[in-house]
C-alpha cells in the first residue's frame, strides 16, 4: 500500500488549503485513515482522523472547527480541508493508513502559513 499526500504550499494566515492523500496498492474502505503533522524541532502530532466508513471523525483540540477530513472511498483518496490557518499551523502533513496490525504513512506535503 502506498499512500501519496499533495495540495501543500505557501498561503497566507486566515488563508485555506485542502490537502488530499492518494491511496495505492490498497482498497481505502479496509483502513482507517488519518492526518498528522510535524512541525520543526517538534515530534509528529494527530490532527485527525476518519473512520473507514467516513462516519465517525476526530480531531486534535487545536484544529477542531478548522478543519474536516473525509474521505471518498471509491477514488481511494481521504482529504483535509484546512480553514483559518494560522502560523500555528505550519507543518509537514502526513496521511496514516491503518489495518489490524498494519499502518502506512505518505510522504509528506509542506504547509507555511505566513503571518
Amino acid at each position: 500500500v502506498q499512500l501519496q499526500a499533495s495540495g501543500g504550499g505557501l498561503v497566507q494566515a486566515g488563508d485555506s488549503l485542502r490537502l488530499t492523500c492518494l491511496v495505492s496498492g490498497g482498497t481505502l474502505a479496509n483502513y482507517a485513515m488519518a492526518w498528522f503533522r510535524q512541525a520543526p524541532g517538534k515530534e509528529r502530532e494527530f490532527v485527525a482522523s476518519i473512520s473507514r466508513s467516513g462516519v465517525s471523525e476526530h480531531y486534535a483540540d487545536s484544529v477542531q472547527g478548522r478543519f474536516t477530513a473525509s474521505r471518498d472511498n471509491a477514488k481511494n483518496t481521504m482529504s483535509l480541508q484546512m480553514n483559518d490557518l494560522s502560523p500555528e499551523d505550519t507543518a509537514v502533513y502526513y496521511c496514516k493508513a491503518t489495518r489490524a496490525q498494519y499502518t502506512y504513512w505518505g510522504q509528506g506535503t509542506q504547509v507555511t502559513v505566513s503571518s
